[in-house]
């Protein structure tokens, strides 16, 4: 390649990469106190181990709607964990991943309130594992994140799979990247 060309392309090979509408976060579970702050963060070791592993979709493709799956391994087995997608980052106190996510933000807070906090308005899977502690879940809304707002995934404690009750927050995937 020529000089004179090779420097008129130099700008446009450091240009950033277009935001892709599909994203992708894959990470074991490590605990809050790990040297580097990890990517997904278990609370509580008896139902997400550490080393177990999280990997998360986020379609964005069409400005309609936000498709978002998670597949773990390793978690316990044959539990339930409702999963929410929250507006704080993960840390060491599982308070830091903040409330719940929603589209339209319920002007009363914390949100108890029906007409914010349902399944429409924030997203909300319900995630089963199998007897090995492996499971995905998917969940379709009809809205896009603001951007910066959704910056994490939570599961709670759940129940014995079939009892459906969200508990304390057991784990943090983060979405940011």
């Amino acid at each position: 390649m020529s000089a004179p060309l090779a420097t008129a392309l130099l700008p446009l090979a450091m240009l950033a990469p277009a935001a892709s509408p599909v994203s992708a976060v894959e990470a074991d579970f490590d605990p809050a106190t790990a040297f580097v702050p990890p990517a997904a963060i278990s609370y509580a070791s008896d139902l997400v181990p550490y080393g177990s592993h999280a990997a998360v979709f986020t379609d964005r493709s069409t400005a309609e709607r936000t498709v978002v799956t998670l597949r773990v391994a390793g978690l316990a087995p044959g539990h339930e964990f409702p999963v929410h997608m929250h507006t704080g980052s993960c840390g060491a106190d599982p308070a830091a991943s903040g409330p719940h996510y929603q589209n339209v933000l319920d002007p009363v807070q914390p949100s108890t309130d029906p007409a914010y906090a349902n399944d429409r308005n924030e997203l909300r899977l319900v995630l089963h594992t199998d007897g090995r502690g492996d499971g995905t879940a998917s969940a379709t809304v009809a809205w896009q994140p603001r951007p910066g707002e959704a910056r994490s995934l939570v599961l709670h404690a759940g129940t014995p799979a079939g009892r459906h009750a969200a508990g304390e927050r057991v784990a943090c995937v983060k979405l940011e990247q």
